[in-house]
């Protein structure tokens, strides 16, 4: 529990949609628990490692929904070259059109997704042609999150070294 002089200094973090402040208090919870702080520069620590541990969950969250969002744009994009294939130039909007909207079946409705699957399959595209095509298309977002875990994810070991530390010369 963290003492009432440190609230100040622990306010539960601006929520985005879908998260949830119980999830907060209990990943702060179960990591206050572990860390033990037993002084001032201890509490302070450990709230940073808090904040920390609350973002790298919130990035690993917001990468696999890039992914999946980059997935239905593969999706989409592999069943416009089977279904856009010899269109007439005049009905293209309309293939284009209901090309989106199988992509949206594939993600929502999941006997679309079989089919849709199946049908992209008997030409080619199979999960890992997908998946290829969904990492090389959000390389850039992907890099982005990486940086941002790889960062927070050393500044939380930094600070909790810098916990056992201070414990050996306390």
């Amino acid at each position: 529990m963290l003492p009432v002089e440190f609230e100040v200094l622990a306010p539960p973090p601006l929520l985005l949609p879908g998260e949830r402040l119980d999830h907060y208090h209990a990943l702060r919870a179960a990591i206050f628990a572990d860390l033990a702080p037993r002084s001032a520069v201890e509490w302070l620590l450990a709230i940073d490692v808090v904040e920390l541990s609350w973002e790298i969950q919130r990035y690993r969250v917001l990468r696999h929904r890039l992914l999946t969002t980059y997935r239905q744009n593969a999706i989409e994009a592999a069943l416009r070259r089977i279904d856009m294939a010899g269109i007439a130039p005049e009905f293209e909007d309309e293939a284009d059109y209901y090309t989106r909207q199988n992509a949206l079946s594939w993600q929502l409705d999941p006997i679309a997704k079989t089919e849709i699957e199946t049908r992209l399959a008997s030409y080619g595209f199979d999960q890992h042609s997908i998946n290829t095509d969904v990492y090389v298309e959000a390389r850039e977002a992907l890099i982005l999150f990486e940086n941002l875990l790889s960062t927070a994810q050393a500044r939380r070991l930094m600070i909790i070294r810098e916990i056992k530390k201070h414990r050996l010369l306390a």
